[in-house]
């Protein structure tokens, strides 16, 4: 697919896309004989529209007499002067839909209004990232595959309609986004952590450092909690640290990623039932790792560490055991008593490291952590959960900014006091009620007084519902909104 932004005196063959108002009609000016065609077939046809899109009507006319273009495509717009970024961004991702859906291939799309207050400059950059985001398919193992519904973007240089610059960060979102739902969509027997390491060192680069620890490194510090997550598999794990330390004198902020590649469950195995989605209990590290690619290619301003911690999740005779305690890398013993609530013991370590090597300002954590977020608060929003209540804040407003929502849940005494355990300092669950936030108060008992954030991304990051932008498995959920909150909150 080919699309061009064009405005007033740029004439372009094939299809138009033109923006209309219930209250201003036609965003163009009507100063061309073609333009006026344009006008005339529109308010001849408008009363015929039914198609629907989430902003309102579009009108399609294909072939129209006396006019230069193939097929215009009037599409409605409502409340254009409150249109924020992140409905831009929407918008793209509805147009993009329509031509998709019709199979168009070459368009144009008209940028031109004389309503005041509405700044054009940087919306082709947000209509394209929002195009490129709902393109996106996973489709490399079909034998068919022809990659039909990738958009290929075309600006044309003209200051009144785009900003390169502006379109050129958009796009370095987008692909950490796409990196990050490529990981997610991968399946287990190709993206077994060793691959995942391969795959993490590909985006290594003059400004981003990559780190991997083996299973004898992980051994030696001590990293029994992460360790025992893999003993009943023949996959060997690792911790992969990826350094992007532009800024001297600088303490960095952490961001931590769950990356369990696959998850049976171990001795205490899930159901048959939907086990196949456990190839995304990788997610939280996916997320980290597509952060950092945006971060190290875009020149963020800001000191930023992100460790992961890759390991399969399976079950043999040398598996952990339900009852076992095992001592974590901070000293810590553990006692565990549901081998599938693996996921903490992964971050538990990875946590110590970080604090240990790099003396964090901040963590914030990522991890498909617990099914009951999905009791919670559904598929709609990610649970967060912080001890800082700036931090929170801050990243709930960024979620609002991006649409990738947070909903903050509750920590505190009485529901660390579950996680009691008789014969050890902790255990791994807490029983039936807030089993969200118990996983929680587990990695706050390894993130001694820095500030932290815990985001379970459980029911937002895969098997994520559609929309707009993302018509996959995997949403690619989470770097759009750290990638945002970096910029307006640490950067400035």
């Amino acid at each position: 697919m080919k699309i061009s932004f064009v405005n007033f005196g740029i004439e372009v063959n094939g299809s138009i896309v033109v923006f209309f108002t219930e209250e201003n009609g036609l965003l163009i000016t009507e100063k061309s004989e073609n333009d006026k065609n344009i006008s005339k077939l529109f308010q001849a046809n408008r009363k015929h529209s039914k198609e629907k899109t989430l902003q309102g009507d579009i009108l399609d006319i294909i072939s129209p007499h006396g006019n230069d273009y193939k097929r215009i495509i009037f599409f409605k717009l409502k409340n254009i002067t409150k249109l924020d970024e992140n409905e831009w961004i929407n918008i793209g991702g509805q147009i993009n839909g329509y031509l998709t859906q019709n199979n168009i291939q070459d368009v144009s799309i008209r940028l031109e209004t004389t309503i005041k207050n509405i700044e054009l400059t940087s919306i082709p950059s947000k209509i394209a990232f929002g195009m490129g985001l709902r393109a996106y398919s996973f489709s490399k193992y079909k034998s068919d595959n022809k990659k039909k519904n990738k958009a290929n973007i075309k600006f044309v240089t003209n200051h009144h309609v785009t900003a390169e610059n502006l379109y050129k960060s958009y796009l370095t979102l987008l692909n950490g986004v796409n990196l990050t739902r490529d990981l997610v969509n991968e399946p287990s027997n190709i993206l077994t952590p060793k691959e995942f390491v391969t795959r993490i060192k590909k985006i290594e680069n003059s400004h981003l450092r990559i780190k991997v620890l083996p299973q004898k490194k992980l051994e030696q510090m001590g990293m029994e909690a992460f360790l025992c997550v893999s003993k009943g598999s023949r996959n060997e794990p690792y911790v992969a640290i990826m350094e992007y330390l532009p800024n001297k004198n600088q303490k960095p902020i952490v961001f931590l990623g769950k990356g369990v590649t696959f998850d049976s469950g171990g001795i205490s195995i899930k159901p048959a039932g939907g086990m196949d989605e456990m190839k995304g209990d990788m997610a939280g590290a996916a997320s980290v790792v597509g952060l950092m690619k945006v971060l190290s290619e875009r020149e963020a301003k800001v000191n930023v560490v992100g460790v992961v911690g890759l390991v399969e999740n399976m079950t043999d005779g040398n598996a952990v055991r339900p009852g076992d305690v095992i001592k974590s890398m901070s000293g810590k013993t553990i006692e565990v008593l549901n081998t599938d609530a693996e996921g903490r013991l992964v971050l538990a370590d990875i946590a110590t490291y970080a604090i240990k090597n790099y003396d964090p300002q901040s963590i914030i954590d990522l991890a498909t952590l617990t099914g009951a977020i999905l009791v919670a608060l559904g598929q709609e929003m990610a649970g967060v959960f912080s001890n800082n209540d700036e931090l929170a804040q801050n990243l709930i407003t960024s979620g609002e900014k991006t649409g990738e929502l947070l909903w903050r849940m509750p920590i505190g005494k009485s529901y660390r006091k579950m996680i009691d355990s008789k014969v050890a300092d902790i255990k791994n669950i807490g029983g039936r009620y807030a089993g969200a936030t118990t996983a929680a108060e587990f990695i706050h008992c390894f993130t001694n007084d820095v500030p932290w954030a815990h985001l379970d991304i459980a029911g937002t990051s895969i098997s994520s519902l559609k929309n707009d932008i993302n018509t996959s498995w995997a949403s690619g959920f989470g770097v759009r909104l750290l990638n945002k909150y970096l910029e307006e909150f640490i950067e400035k």
